[in-house]
Formats: structure tokens, sequence, C-alpha cells
């Protein structure tokens, strides 16, 4: 069987930005020849995601994390169908996916490391599977849930930054679906902004790169920051900090602005931005989805119930082509998408 798949091929340069030349398209074959527990799977779509900048560190920073090296096969979440099975729990057919899935168009994975999901979920939408109703979507949902402490009736303002990307366009939702009365997205774009406000639901967005932050902080918050969805870290988050309110949470659920730089994570806070949390009384804490697993099918069943009725709106950013997996990935570190960076492998 002629596969094609991506190797890792170097790891960034000196400025440690990415490019598609980290990443290699490799013409094999693959023998489909099963052994018991093994399954045969084409691949449908693959995702690509900032906490993929670690894994091309040699050290990724997170124990949870293993990095990517050189001239193997990269791998991340992905979604696909069974296509041959010796796994008792899986047949023909099924739509499956995982966290671990290879850069390839075919594939043979253990099935104790798939997990079978209903199409009917997604109402045949199977790329939702990567995103609002996947990994990207539970981490929206329950960051706001367990950290940000949303309370319905409170009056509370939450601002999101990396706002149009995967999970800050769907935590920004989720956390006016929540109770949250203002709702205040950043991030890079007149575009982005216009769909944050016009499409998604957000209260106002601001434009980073055009716009004082402080500024319209100040405008948009008259009455302060009571949780802050963090996705980018710096500068940014240095400007939200200092305008939260006494007893505000901070979700700490990604640092994009922070990932091409040789520092640990998380990264070393800003000596003012550090004090602002102490004497506010700010909880700032590091969240990681696989700590609450446990919840995953309840939240799961509930994004796809706000996705169905319409509650919650979807933005992806589709690429077709396993050889534009590299291409994608770069443009995502950089924003070029709005909502959830998906490749398309196959029909």
């Amino acid at each position: 069987m002629h596969v094609q798949r991506i190797l890792f091929n170097s790891r960034p340069g000196n400025n440690g930005a990415p490019a598609p030349e980290n990443f290699r398209l490799e013409d094999t074959s693959l023998q489909p020849d099963l052994s018991e527990g093994e399954v045969l799977v084409r691949t449908l779509y693959l995702s690509v995601d900032p906490y993929m900048r670690c894994r091309m560190n040699e050290d990724t920073g997170a124990g949870y994390l293993t990095p990517w090296r050189p001239s193997e096969v990269v791998d991340g979440g992905g979604v696909g169908r069974v296509e041959a099975s010796r796994w008792d729990g899986l047949a023909p057919g099924d739509v499956v996916t995982c966290f671990n899935w290879p850069w390839a168009t075919h594939g043979v994975l253990k099935g104790s490391a798939l997990q079978k999901m209903d199409p009917q979920l997604v109402d045949g939408h199977l790329s939702h599977l990567l995103g609002v109703v996947g990994l990207t979507g539970l981490t929206a949902l329950l960051g706001i849930r367990e950290k940000g402490h949303v309370t319905q009736g409170a009056n509370q303002t939450l601002v999101v930054s990396g706002a149009a990307g995967a999970c800050g366009s769907i935590a920004g939702q989720v956390g006016r679906l929540d109770g949250c009365s203002r709702v205040l997205g950043i991030c890079g774009s007149q575009e982005k902004c216009a769909a944050l406000v016009d499409e998604l639901g957000f209260t106002a967005a601001i434009n980073y790169r055009h716009d004082d932050v402080d500024a319209c902080l100040k405008e948009c918050c008259p009455d302060g920051v009571d949780v802050y969805f963090d996705n980018v870290g710096g500068a940014i988050s240095d400007a939200v900090i200092s305008q939260m309110n006494s007893g505000g949470h901070v979700v700490l659920c990604g640092q994009i602005s922070q990932y091409n730089k040789d520092v640990p994570y998380p990264p070393p806070l800003d000596p003012r931005t550090q004090e602002t949390l102490l004497c506010q009384g700010i909880t700032r804490e590091r969240f990681t989805v696989l700590s609450h697993m446990d919840q995953m099918d309840a939240a799961l069943l509930q994004l796809s119930t706000w996705v169905r009725t319409g509650q919650l709106k979807v933005r992806e950013t589709v690429v077709d082509g396993l050889e534009n997996m590299g291409v994608a990935f770069c443009s995502m570190m950089e924003g070029g998408n709005i909502g959830k960076q998906i490749i398309k492998v196959s029909d």
C-alpha cells in the first residue's frame, strides 16, 4: 500500500521560528498485515496546534509532552476511518480519533489507543472532533469552568487573548453561555475582530496590532476584568492582568507569544505583573485538560448540544493535502487562521 507521511526534518533555527522546511514529505509503502490488537486506519483530518511548537524542542518543558525526533513521523490529533481491524472493539467503517495520530495518509495503530466516535455527535462534520467537540473544545469548556470560576448572575467580565484562535474562539463563547455579562476578545486583525463580534457573540474585540490595548481595555471593561483566559502571555497578558479586579482568575491555557523563545513553561512573569497577582489575590493556575478526562464525556455532550442548537458557533480554517502540513503549521503559529486550523487529508 502506497502511503505518504510527514517526517520531522529539523529543529527550528536560532531565531526559534518554525519553517515549513522543518518538515519533510516522504513516499513509502505500508504492509497492512495486522497483528492481534492492531487497526489499519485511513486519515481524514489532522490538527495543528500551538503546543506542538514545544514538541519541536529537545526539551518540551512539559512532562506530558514528548519531543518530536528528527527523521521520525510527526504525530498529533487526528481523526479517520477504520479500514481493517484485529481489535475486537473496532470494525471497518468506524470513525476513530486519538491524540497521537501519525501525520500520514494511512497508519497501523493499536486499537487500545483509539477512541471510537459517533458521527452524529457532530452531525457528520468529522473535523469538529478535532476542534469544538474534541480536545480544543474540552480545553476551553473545562478551563473556563475549573479555573475561571464563572458564576451566573455575578456580572463578570471575561477577557480572552488569542481570541480568534481554535481555543480562544470557543472559550469566549463558553464564558458568555455560562453567565459572563461582558466578553472581550484580543486578536491580531480587523477581520478577526469582526468575526468575534459579528459571528461569535463577543461583546467587543481589540486588534492588538493596531489599537492601544491599555486604553481599549479601560474603555471596553469599565468595571475591570474578573476572568482572563490567557492563550498568549507576554505584554498583552501584562496589560490585561494590570486591570484585573481583586480575587480574579487567570486561566493559563497557552503562551504562544513565548513558544519560539528559550524560556521555561510557563515563562517567568514581569515582576510588576507578579506583584499585581500577589497584591490583588488573583489566581493564575496552569490548566491541562488531560488532568480532567473524567469529565470528558459530559463535556463533549454539552459542546455537541450547543453546536447542534446553534448556541456555539464554529469557525475553521481548512487546508487540503498532507503535503501542506508544514505550511499550515507555520501559518497557524503566525496567526493566519480563524478558529481551528485543520488539514484535510482524504474524504
